[in-house]
Formats: structure tokens, C-alpha cells, sequence
């Protein structure tokens, strides 16, 4: 059986050490305060206004501010800043806290694609940061995949391929 990683990895295109290979450099450092907030800013104001509804809909429930403000500390303490995300909101526990939503493949690239968007609008991020930083949202988009497909597992083990639970449980 693979872990997260592995599947990730595979689900990705993208190998764990291509994912990871923003620890190799302070990013924070690099890119700065400003600029995560800019990212977070620009992708969160696509995904509200995203073309498909059923995209849109993950995110209805969730204040805009509040999300670019969570993804955005999220991401200073992940590339090397201060732990702002942990300070306010605890441990990341990103699986745990992406659960309630649909984290689905297409959800994962959906998601990604914006992030491409965003990353693409944003001229304070150099190439070489931005493909690092691709790499890592799109292995930790296909984790998630991975993680709540496996806790939605957990919580019906006897489903079978077709989402069926064979067993007289259900």
C-alpha cells in the first residue's frame, strides 16, 4: 500500500524532492511579507469568482479575508517565516482541516490551475521560485487528495470500488 507521499508523487507528476526543494531556501526571505500576501490576494479573488459553480461552492461558506489570511500565513511560516499560521489557528493539520471539503482530483486541479494564475500575475516572484513553488502546491494539492480519500476510506472500510458498502452495516 503507498502512503500520502507516494501517492502524491504519483497523482502529481511531481517527485517528493522537487516538492520539497523550497526547504533547500528561505523563501520568506527571498520573497517576503508582502508578496505572500499579494499571492494569496490574487488567487483567492479568482477562485470567488471561478466559472464553475461547483468550485465556487467549496469555498461559499468561508470568508474571502479570512482565507487569503490563513493561506497566506499558512504559506509565510511553510516557506521559512515566522510561524504566523500556528500562532493564530494552531497546527496546520492540513488533511484534518481540508476534510469537510471535496478534495477531489478535479477540485486538486482546479485549485492548482488558479494558483498558476496567480502565480503567473505576481512579478515579484522570480522563475525559479515559482517553479519550486508549483511543485509544492501541486504535490500538497494531490496529499490532500490522497489524505481525505484515505480518512473517507477509514470511516467505511467495507466500501467496495463502486462506493457500495457490501456489508449489512450501512
Amino acid at each position: 500500500m503507498q502512503n500520502l507521499q507516494e501517492k502524491a508523487s504519483e497523482w502529481s507528476g511531481v517527485e517528493t524532492n522537487h516538492a520539497f526543494a523550497i526547504d533547500d531556501t528561505n523563501l520568506f526571505q527571498k520573497l517576503g511579507l508582502q508578496t505572500f500576501i499579494n499571492l494569496s490576494t490574487n488567487f483567492y479573488n479568482r477562485v470567488y469568482v471561478d466559472d464553475e459553480e461547483w468550485f465556487r461552492s467549496i469555498f461559499a461558506k468561508s470568508d474571502k479575508d479570512k482565507a487569503i489570511q490563513n493561506q497566506y500565513e499558512f504559506l509565510v511560516q511553510r516557506m521559512g517565516g515566522p510561524p504566523l499560521y500556528s500562532q493564530r489557528r494552531g497546527h496546520p493539520a492540513l488533511i484534518a482541516r481540508h476534510r469537510p471539503f471535496p478534495v477531489t482530483h478535479e477540485a486538486a486541479e482546479r485549485w492548482l490551475l488558479h494558483m498558476q494564475q496567480a502565480l503567473d500575475n505576481i512579478s515579484d516572484i522570480d522563475h525559479d521560485s515559482k517553479i519550486m513553488l508549483m511543485n509544492f502546491f501541486r504535490h500538497t494539492a494531490y496529499f490532500l487528495v490522497a489524505g481525505v480519500e484515505q480518512k473517507n476510506q477509514s470511516l467505511h472500510p467495507c466500501k467496495d470500488a463502486d462506493g457500495r458498502h457490501p456489508c449489512k452495516n450501512f
